[in-house]
């Protein structure tokens, strides 16, 4: 009797925590009405959306507060030291091989499955049919990712109480107006936590501008049409100026007399001027005709601590679509490899992962020597990269481009 004594005091306990939980849950609730009323309702009604619609679709929303990276309301707070995104693991992580093996059959089936479909989607738009395919990959697993949440709820506790709030905000106005053009149904119409939508994982404005009916139903269904999907990506990437012909960027060679200071598109020169300072492919084989006397630049996603890489103008094209070197990076080696399944010749050499508040704090220490990294953001970009190898340079080091 006595030792069962400590076991029911902790079953009266959790039942204490359990029942105050609901309690807890709509901590915000009132916070979260007022901000519908005095800020999201105001900005709807100005860009056109009914009352019929506000009425329908704000009817008992609540924030949803298990959501990752949110500060508080009015995005007031301190930004979580948490990374969510895939894009901020180590890139010998990122770029696995056995992300690829998995991803490879999937693409070359569905390549097969849609060829006459692709071959339209590409004369229409002029963007390859593997660079469709190893985007919508990466976004959604060619449809097979769950993609769980309610999109209107996810948009508006982002724009209550998250990192970007006014941003999100005009993304909420775009949802209900997905909504009010009766686009799809509030049921259907999922999205990430971040609020991206569907297979191709569209942004509500996004949607609005780059969605297609390529099936011809009459819908531009990103959630469950794989045509009008793979069209509504080609017709994006098209919109933001990919030029037709071009690969996305070659792995190269680079020798140790060419500095990895010298990386990023603003560095272009004629790939040819590249070659004659001795970067090579790693294949051997020489650059394409067409390709040779058109400008490239120095791409080194991990410094010298990775591959390197030319790229041309559609690798940034391609980060349009996720602002991230590693993402773009990942969808053109993806687009490669359906037709020959290969790695990287260069290795990715071991690093630990980091934090956009460690990467915003060196930021914010180079800016302080001089430096222009692009705004201490916490993402490590060309401009972050090349920084850091001009600091080790004038400091008398090879200039490695990378932390550590």
């Amino acid at each position: 009797m006595i030792r069962s004594l400590p076991i029911l005091f902790f079953a009266v306990l959790s039942a204490l925590i359990i029942s105050s939980q609901p309690v807890l849950a709509g901590k915000y609730d009132a916070q979260f009405r007022q901000f519908l009323n005095n800020k999201v309702i105001p900005a709807a009604r100005k860009a056109g959306i009914s009352q019929a619609t506000l009425d329908r679709e704000l009817k008992g929303l609540t924030p949803d507060t298990s959501l990752p990276g949110l500060v508080g309301p009015g995005g007031k707070g301190t930004p979580p030291k948490v990374n969510f995104q895939a894009e901020f693991r180590s890139p010998a992580r990122y770029f696995r091989a056995s992300q690829f093996n998995a991803l490879v059959p999937g693409g070359r089936r569905l390549m097969k499955k849609h060829a006459s479909t692709l071959a339209r989607i590409e004369a229409k738009y002029g963007v390859p049919k593997r660079i469709i395919l190893a985007i919508w990959a990466r976004e959604s697993g060619y449809g097979n990712a769950k993609i769980p949440h309610d999109a209107l709820r996810v948009l508006a506790t982002q724009a209550f109480m998250g990192q970007r709030p006014d941003f999100f905000l005009g993304e909420l106005v775009a949802g209900l107006k997905i909504l009010q053009n009766g686009d799809v149904s509030r049921r259907a119409m999922k999205s990430s936590w971040g609020g991206a939508m569907g297979q191709p994982q569209f942004l509500p404005s996004s949607y609005l501008k780059y969605a297609v009916d390529f099936d011809g139903d009459g819908k531009r269904n990103i959630w469950t049409s794989q045509v009008d999907t793979m069209a509504s990506i080609a017709n994006y990437l098209s919109k933001h100026g990919w030029a037709k012909g071009r690969d996305w960027g070659y792995e190269v060679v680079l020798p140790n007399t060419v500095s990895c200071t010298r990386e990023g598109p603003d560095n272009r020169q004629k790939i040819s001027g590249f070659v004659r300072e001795g970067v090579q492919r790693v294949s051997g084989r020489p650059f394409p005709d067409h390709e040779v006397n058109r400008p490239g630049n120095i791409l080194l996603p991990a410094g010298r601590y990775g591959p390197a890489f030319i790229a041309t103008e559609n690798f940034y094209v391609l980060k349009d679509y996720n602002e991230s070197d590693t993402y773009a990076l990942f969808v053109g080696h993806l687009a490669d490899r359906y037709s020959s399944n290969k790695a990287f010749a260069g290795d990715w050499k071991p690093m630990q992962d980091t934090t956009r508040g460690a990467v915003r704090n060196l930021q914010q220490r180079l800016e302080g020597l001089g430096h222009d990294v692009g705004g201490a953001d916490g993402l490590i970009g060309f401009k972050t990269r090349r920084s850091i190898g001009k600091d080790q340079e004038k400091n008398g080091f090879f200039a490695t481009c990378w932390v550590g």
